[in-house]
């Protein structure tokens, strides 16, 4: 069973940045896609960011130029650099890691954009 464990959340103005972490507990985090999800209030989740095994980024539109997923192996960490923040990028930003069939979700981490 693998957990991840998000850090890194908290309340920023307009334009501002943070910096998401996301620790997988597993042994075999090399193995995994990474991605982060978020959800607003009364809104589906959506998909954010995704980093394949190999290092290959896919972002959602809104968030390119702006936000950067990136990982580091051998700390068994996902990282979501988040800069130029906008109000509709509030939110609850989940970690997600997938390595068919298998998919784990961490608890979230509230993002607050709000001056």
């Amino acid at each position: 069973q693998v957990q991840l464990v998000e850090s890194g959340g908290g309340l920023v103005q307009p334009g501002g940045s943070l910096t998401l972490s996301c620790k997988h507990s597993g042994s075999i985090f090399r193995a995994f896609n990474m991605a982060w999800y978020r959800q607003a209030p009364g809104k589906e989740r959506e998909l954010v960011a995704t980093i394949t095994i190999s290092g290959r980024t896919i972002y959602e539109d809104s968030v390119k130029g702006r936000f950067t997923i990136s990982r580091n192996n051998p700390e068994r960490t996902t990282s979501l650099q988040m800069s130029s923040l906008k109000p509709d990028d509030t939110g609850v930003y989940y970690c997600n890691a997938k390595l068919d069939p298998r998919e784990y979700w961490g608890q979230g981490v509230q993002v607050t954009v709000s001056s």
